[in-house]
């Protein structure tokens, strides 16, 4: 006859695992249900993230225009330094070559000195190092001689400044790469945001955008302030005529700008060479730290770490390339942390 047991019970603390589990599965179930989607930024949001994006972008690009600047300026100097090694090499050898036809001239008369013999056999160094008196040469040797040595010294001390400046060429190129990598991924992380607008929002900002730049416009009066200097207001009247130029990182005319690039660019117009960066035109002039004291023409920096630069335009007024997205025009001074101004 088979037995029959009872079925065995859960125990009281498995059924109460359980139940807390169902009850935490179905109270999350509900706040999902319940949760309400993430709110998608602001239209004002997205423009403070993407000028804060902006300003990122062209703090990199001065030290981009920066590391440019000294890599022309490298290449420069070395170009200058490898052409002064080949005429000095061609100098060495004509030297050399005028001892070796002497040498030749007293060997076939069978006279050749013992000084000739040992120059030939080693270096001019050696030579007069090892030579026990100084009448084993004749003036005129001892003059060629010396003559080599100091051509040998000055080219060993060229190849050694290019050997040098080669190096400090391709750690510039290197830092070139990372700052144009670094302003490249600001502009695109402030594109993606602009993208996330709706067509409206878009043309909200477009047109808040226009409504400022044509008010500081119109507050231009450059009758009510005079100009800095006669070469001033010739490289502010050569930013003018660029108004409505796109400003691009990196560019410094004649159809697109960044900050400082419009600055150099115009100056150079006017017959007047300044510095490529802001930070650099800071101290290419005379700093002005009063607003009232400034004149048309004189450039005006901004932030703390002067990494944008513009020129003054008179009745509060600054004519600059803004940044990204953006063209050379007109804006009132105070839309920036104003520094202070530079007389060229």
């Amino acid at each position: 006859m088979a037995s029959h047991r009872r079925p065995k019970q859960p125990s009281r603390t498995r059924v109460t695992v359980l139940t807390t589990a169902a009850a935490a599965a179905v109270a999350l179930s509900a706040q999902a249900a319940n949760a309400a989607p993430s709110e998608k930024p602001s239209k004002d949001e997205v423009k403070a993230k993407v000028d804060k994006l902006y300003e990122e972008a062209e703090q990199a690009t001065e030290k981009y225009n920066g590391a440019k600047e000294k890599q022309e300026k490298l290449q420069k100097e070395i170009s200058t330094i490898q052409d002064n090694v080949a005429r000095g090499q061609a100098d060495l050898n004509e030297l050399r070559d005028s001892m070796g036809l002497a040498a030749a001239a007293q060997y076939r008369t069978g006279s050749i000195d013992s000084s000739l013999q040992l120059f030939l056999s080693s270096n001019p160094d050696d030579y007069l190092d090892k030579a026990s008196t100084a009448d084993q040469l004749s003036s005129q040797q001892v003059e060629q001689l010396k003559k080599i040595q100091d051509k040998q010294r000055e080219l060993a001390q060229d190849r050694s400044e290019a050997s040098e400046k080669l190096k400090d060429l391709a750690s510039t190129r290197t830092e070139l790469g990372s700052k144009k990598k670094e302003v490249q991924g600001k502009l695109a992380e402030a594109q993606k945001l602009l993208n996330s607008l709706t067509a409206a929002e878009k043309a909200a900002l477009a047109a808040a955008d226009a409504r400022a730049s044509r008010s500081a416009s119109e507050r231009v009066d450059l009758g009510n302030t005079g100009a800095a200097s006669g070469r001033a207001m010739a490289a502010f009247q050569a930013a003018q005529s660029v108004i409505g130029s796109p400003y691009v990182y990196g560019a410094s005319g004649p159809s697109s700008f960044d900050c400082s690039g419009l600055t150099s660019w115009a100056f150079a117009q006017a017959g007047v060479g300044i510095p490529r960066t802001s930070q650099a035109q800071a101290t290419a002039g005379t700093q002005i730290y009063s607003q009232s004291d400034l004149k048309v023409g004189d450039l005006v920096i901004f932030y703390g770490d002067q990494h944008h630069v513009g020129f003054y335009a008179g009745n509060g007024q600054v004519l600059h390339a803004p940044r990204t997205g953006a063209v050379v025009r007109y804006e009132s001074i105070n839309n920036m942390p104003f520094q202070f101004g530079v007389r060229i």
